[in-house]
């Protein structure tokens, strides 16, 4: 169970920040010679089936990371400080991913909808701020859990 665990785990974590590199770092640059509505109809669309996905991560990383807390270590207690790095970050990145899903990203959805272009661009530039955010953090969680496990704390 505890490699079902892990595995998905990762697998989760992959698909978080990998998603959010794409859309930060390959996306994002590509479509900025679109004019703005079909960039801003198209990051609606995007982040419309990605955040399912981003959903599934927040709600499954931290039970399967608990389940690994308290059945590889031993609870919090036995946990090496990378795990508890790791924790608090995943903790922030999920509750910046609510805040943007149910500000921001609302937002977005709403003034698309709308076809308030201007208002629409403001809401995803809050967007793209909390994903950078998201991203430096995510990226630096994978850095720090894969060199903690190698003694980067030892």
């Amino acid at each position: 169970m505890n490699a079902l665990a892990i595995s998905l785990h990762g697998l989760l974590a992959t698909i978080w920040v990998g998603g959010m590199f794409f859309a930060y770092v390959v996306l994002r640059p590509a479509v900025a010679t679109l004019e703005p509505h079909r960039r801003l109809t198209l990051f609606s669309g995007v982040f419309k089936r990605f955040f399912p996905w981003v959903w599934m991560a927040a709600l499954l990383l931290p039970t399967t990371g608990y389940w690994l807390i308290f059945n590889v270590f031993g609870g919090f207690a036995g946990s090496p400080v990378y795990v508890h790095i790791m924790h608090l970050l995943g903790l922030i990145m999920i509750a910046l991913f609510i805040y943007l899903f149910y500000g921001p990203y609302r937002v977005l959805k709403r003034e698309v909808a709308a076809e308030s272009w201007s208002d629409a661009g403001i809401a995803l530039n809050r967007v793209r701020h909390i994903v950078l955010v998201n991203l430096i953090l995510g990226v630096a969680l994978i850095v720090i859990v894969y060199a903690g496990r190698y003694g980067l704390f030892s």
